[in-house]
């Protein structure tokens, strides 16, 4: 195989892993992060105490209330008052213990939807009502009044439509199987375009600075679906509270994106400082060693 031909092939194989890279890392990210529930819970524990998360919380819940109570002209008053109360109860353990436990039921139902094949295209719902029973205890063991008179009532609430389900699990699939092969042919592409390139020490510059640009595309990436998931979220969600979510669980991606960064650029400034000194290196170690040895004896002439 020609030079020419060698270097062309191994700049594809060299391109094709610096593009899959950071695919893989986002498969991966989806794939071993967010359908983790572990992990799901461990990133959302401290939103528990995000002031815009609170809020927002709080906010649903007064509202939830209020429509409920027939306050008349006094509402305005009673949805201060409630909202208050509201707030107040999210700066307790309480909230701390119902906001994880909410989170690890809501994040094993959709676990469960997208892997059972046989659940079908039914609507992915979460009973409350051990998590309102966790609460009403929790405060009931503080001695607050009138806990245990709170109601705890079994109710469905609908965390996935059904027309999403079908299209979600296909791509839960697809993440999954992508998850594990595209990191590995990015390796493989990688070792193998170095391999057959005819100036290895260029490619694997080309690859370290390759790997840097994925991993800041992927870093934009994450910052482009923060603003376009922000912006298709309806009205009634509050804003604040849901970057603060979407911050939680991409605060892996976006380490991951800036580690491809470090790794890149020092795989490609030590193989460039190695091809651009490691020559005059060589000469004055040869040097060195020229001056230090002893000239060879010189022959001596017999007469015969």
């Amino acid at each position: 195989m020609s030079p020419r031909l060698r270097s062309a092939l191994s700049a594809v194989l060299i391109a094709l892993a610096c593009l899959l890279a950071p695919c893989g890392t986002l498969a991966a990210w989806a794939a071993y992060g967010l359908a983790d529930t572990g992990r799901y819970a461990a990133a959302m524990a401290p939103l528990a105490d995000h002031p815009d998360v609170r809020d927002a919380v709080a906010t649903t819940v007064g509202d939830g209330v209020m429509g409920e109570v027939a306050a008349g002209p006094l509402s305005g008053t009673v949805r201060l008052f409630v909202r208050d109360a509201a707030r107040s109860f999210t700066r307790t353990e309480a909230f701390r213990e119902g906001w994880d436990a909410a989170n690890r039921a809501v994040h094993v139902a959709v676990l469960r939807a997208l892997r059972d094949e046989r659940a079908g295209s039914r609507a992915v719902t979460v009973d409350l009502a051990p998590v309102t029973a966790r609460i009403k205890q929790r405060l009931a063991d503080d001695n607050v009044p009138f806990a245990r008179r709170i109601p705890v009532r079994h109710t469905a609430v609908t965390v996935l439509p059904a027309r999403e389900v079908d299209r979600l699990r296909k791509g839960y699939h697809v993440l999954d199987v992508a998850a594990f092969w595209l990191p590995l042919a990015a390796v493989v592409f990688a070792l193998a375009g170095i391999a057959l390139a005819a100036c290895r020490r260029r490619a694997v510059t080309a690859a370290g600075i390759g790997t840097a640009l994925g991993g800041a595309l992927l870093a934009l990436a994450v910052v482009v679906g923060r603003r376009l998931t922000l912006a298709e979220l309806p009205r009634a969600v509050d804003d604040p509270a849901a970057g603060a979510v979407y911050d939680a669980l991409t605060a892996t991606l976006r380490t991951t994106s800036w580690l491809l960064v470090g790794l890149g650029l020092t795989v490609a400034l030590t193989s460039w400082l190695t091809g651009r000194y490691g020559h005059l290196l060589r000469r004055r170690r040869a040097r060195a060693q020229a001056t230090a040895d002893p000239p060879p004896p010189r022959p001596t002439r017999t007469r015969l």
